[in-house]
């Protein structure tokens, strides 16, 4: 009898111990292995590979060689051959509007080429009646006519669209053009009409309504904040179906160009209130960092969504302030004047300021006082000159700490001045984009050489040691990080100019710019923006090494896939 006690304990203990060395086993394996490709892991000061990365529940939990990693393969452990192709860390997005770039998506493409086909006024017109005729249920719903991305600089005429132009759209809907920059924009007499625009109205603060030549009749092209009121007529037309949609094709936008973090940079209440809704549906694909507007925002700075972490992939990091406008459309704030001025401004005009010294002062303030963190479009080198100073009182004020604030653009600024940003720890993220998009039209029409040559000085502020980022500025320009990397390693613009050879800067240097880099600006460097274990399994395949191809094809580098915590959300057809 004892003998079968006995016996029956140790059955019971052999099957005990074998169970749970099984379920210690099943719970060591990972989910998936790369291999068999480039694995960039952005971890040094210089590119360093790895043979193989092992992934489990949306986390890395190994880097290293291939055979140490298959020893933690189990049964359902996929194993993912990269057939020679290049895994990076996911992109992160230092700078964008991603719920704009929805709207983009969905009305009418006035984009010059690459990006379309919006060349001259005429084919803008043209462009814009095909959207009509082809997209009646959205024209009759919102009941505006909207076309996104002219650019007059790229038209043959070189001048905004006016009323006129629109009016040969329709006369009995309200049409608006919206600019490239997302500063500038042209509405038709109708649209005056209902947003009860005429002569005697006057320029707002920070914005101009531009008038006809010798007159006091409005043009129809507004700038700034004359731009900016009239888009609540629009965007209220909206419903929130119509959001949500709009912000599901902006995330699947950026997925495809290799995104996994994106931005939206100066958030009304409504789109935090949408991106809220988004996150409790659990509809988010990727993760948004929103900074709302510091002036009109700050009432939905609360927790849980005011937080360094993510809930749902959506979190508010801070707040946004803007300084100036546009420098291919001429409204950016600048010490010197522009090369050629727009047509009826004077000689010496340099652009304007969104707000005068001592609003910025005490707008800074609030932010520090918060210790919310900052982020502020300054395009011209005398915006800049207001944000450093204002940065510096609030330092002196609060004392040092590790706000990360963000200089967004930094097109124009000088070299003392990145001298400054280092002292104060202001994060320049430059738009080096700009480079090729307006290269050319800056050396000619708003710099000139010298300053057009040093307008995102990268090379020179990686040469003082100061990080910095990059950024796309969607929808401004489409979320397309090979063109931002193309533009920051080579600096070529439309017409094959180099514009400032001596800002180049190295593939792996661009590379950091929208990577590590990018993970620190957001205090996420912990969980993002490089390949090691216990970071987030964010990744970006390509079909090709940015790092082995001659650089001036960067931009045609295709994404294979991009992944998101371990889940595929864009793989190329």
């Amino acid at each position: 009898m004892m003998k079968k006690t006995v016996n029956l304990f140790l059955a019971i203990f052999l099957i005990t111990f074998l169970s749970c060395n099984q379920n210690s086993k099943e719970n060591n394996n990972v989910d998936a292995i790369y291999f068999g490709g480039d694995i960039l892991t952005m971890e040094g000061d210089s590119a360093v590979y790895a043979e193989s990365v092992a992934i489990k529940d949306g986390k890395i939990v190994f880097v290293g060689s291939k055979d140490d990693a298959e020893k933690m393969k189990g049964e359902f452990t996929l194993m993912k051959d990269l057939q020679g192709k290049t895994l990076l860390p996911g992109f992160i997005d230092a700078h964008s509007h991603v719920s704009m770039t929805g709207l983009q998506a969905a009305s009418a493409n006035l984009l010059p080429a690459p990006d379309g086909n919006g060349n001259s006024i005429d084919s803008l017109i043209a462009i814009t009646k095909r959207w009509v005729a082809d997209n009646p249920d959205a024209t009759t719903k919102v009941g505006w006519i909207v076309g996104f991305g002219y650019d007059e600089s790229q038209l043959k005429e070189k001048r905004n669209p006016v009323a006129t132009d629109l009016d040969k759209i329709s006369t009995t809907l309200p049409v608006i053009f919206i600019h490239q920059s997302g500063h500038l924009g042209a509405i038709n007499h109708k649209a005056m009409e209902v947003l009860g625009l005429n002569k005697d109205t006057k320029d707002p603060a920070g914005g101009v309504y531009r008038r006809l030549p010798g007159g006091t009749e409005l043009s129809g092209a507004l700038e700034e904040n004359a731009f900016f009121m009239t888009l609540p007529a629009l965007l209220s037309k909206l419903t929130q179906d119509d959001q949500d949609y709009l912000l599901a094709q902006g995330q699947k936008l950026y997925a495809s160009f290799g995104f996994t973090t994106a931005q939206d940079g100066r958030t009304m209440p409504a789109g935090v209130n949408t991106f809220i809704k988004a996150a409790n549906e659990k509809s988010l694909i990727i993760d948004i960092v929103s900074y709302p507007d510091l002036l009109v925002g700050s009432s939905v700075l609360k927790e849980p969504w005011l937080s360094k972490d993510y809930n749902n992939h959506f979190r508010i990091g801070g707040v946004k302030m803007n300084l100036d406008g546009s420098p291919q459309g001429k409204t950016v704030y600048l010490t010197k004047p522009y090369k050629v001025v727009p047509s009826g401004q004077p000689e010496n005009y340099r652009g304007y300021p969104t707000f005068q010294d001592d609003e910025v002062i005490k707008n800074v303030d609030k932010a520090f006082e918060n210790k919310w963190q900052l982020i502020t479009h300054c395009g011209g080198d005398a915006a800049a000159d207001q944000f450093i100073k204002a940065v510096r009182l609030a330092e002196d004020k609060y004392g040092k700490a590790d706000r990360r604030t963000v200089l967004i653009h930094a097109h124009t600024v000088r070299d003392d001045q990145l001298d400054s940003m280092k002292v104060l720890g202001i994060i320049p993220s430059f738009f080096s984009m700009h480079t090729y998009y307006w290269g050319d039209w800056h050396v000619s029409e708003t710099m000139g050489k010298e300053r057009a040559f040093f307008m995102s000085p990268t090379r020179s502020a990686y040469k003082k040691g100061i990080l910095f980022t990059e950024h796309h500025d969607a929808p401004v320009a489409f979320p397309d990080a090979l063109r931002v990397l193309d533009a920051t390693v080579n600096r070529v613009s439309r017409t094959g100019a180099i514009i400032g050879p001596d800002e180049r800067v190295s593939p792996y240097v661009g590379l950091l710019a929208i990577t590590r880099w990018a993970a620190y600006q957001y205090f996420e460097e912990n969980r993002k923006g490089s390949i090691k274990d216990g970071k987030l399994a964010d990744f970006v395949i390509l079909e090709e090494n940015p790092l082995k191809v001659d650089p001036l094809t960067i931009h045609s580098i295709k994404i294979s896939e991009t992944i998101k915590e371990g889940k595929t959300i864009f793989k190329k057809n």
